[in-house]
């Protein structure tokens, strides 16, 4: 059996998410810096630049550099690095991992005993579209989601489906001009344990009034109703 969720026309803008300083108190230490990823393939690879350090793990974990980080110097549209066994640069051009649909900030080139690997790196872009993603849930409400049931929201070219929790929902959607716009979704009846149908509930709650939908340069989907509600999606790769 199905029932069909009283939903408003839901516009949501496609925006980037800006973040906010958090002014520092007085003989406060600053925070520590975030660290800097980026990843290749075939042969895998990860390098992590810190203030302290440039660490390197290349030809799937087999080989492994860890140096003190020189600073960076400036480079054609980005930073170079040049610390004896190793060397990066960064290059401020969006990159595709080859693997999957996910996009980078930048294009990195690692030169490692001689060796050179390319791949991606810094902030996560956005999708250029959502039709055709797929997300699962991290949080509804501010609460973390419970990992005794799969949860699922995903996009194609005139349908949404998912579930929160409990109930498998669906229904149409059209995506112009930055605003998707959700009709009447139907969902299944079925009873769950207490915490499932609690976030359930959070998120339809959620979807009921307009949404802001946002990308942190994590990678997440943010959406923020207008009572400051959120949900926490991650993308499915």
């Amino acid at each position: 059996m199905t029932r069909i969720l009283p939903l408003i026309a839901l516009p949501l803008v496609l925006a980037g998410c800006a973040a906010s300083g958090t002014p520092q108190a007085p003989g406060e230490k600053p925070a520590p810096a975030a660290a800097y990823m980026a990843i290749g393939t075939e042969p895998g690879w990860t390098l992590e630049i810190t203030p302290e350090r440039l660490t390197y793990a290349g030809d799937y974990g087999e080989t492994k550099i860890a140096v003190p980080n020189p600073g960076a110097t400036p480079a054609a549209n980005g930073e170079a690095y040049a610390a004896g066994r190793l060397s990066v640069a960064i290059e401020h051009r969006a990159c595709s991992d080859g693997m999957s649909d996910r996009r980078y900030a930048d294009t990195v080139r690692v030169t490692a005993d001689g060796k050179s690997v390319q791949g991606c790196g810094g902030a996560i872009l956005p999708p250029d579209t959502l039709a055709g993603s797929n997300w699962t849930f991290v949080s509804i409400g501010g609460t973390p989601v419970t990992a005794d049931r799969p949860t699922s929201l995903a996009f194609d070219g005139t349908r949404l489906s998912g579930s929160a929790g409990c109930n498998r929902f669906g229904g149409g959607y059209t995506a112009a001009d930055g605003v998707l716009t959700a009709r009447q979704l139907a969902a299944t009846l079925m009873a769950c344990p207490g915490p499932e149908m609690e976030q359930e509930r959070a998120f339809f709650d959620l979807m009921r009034a307009p949404v802001r939908i946002a990308f942190p340069s994590d990678g997440t989907l943010l959406l923020t109703g207008k009572d400051g509600k959120t949900a926490v999606l991650k993308r499915v790769i």
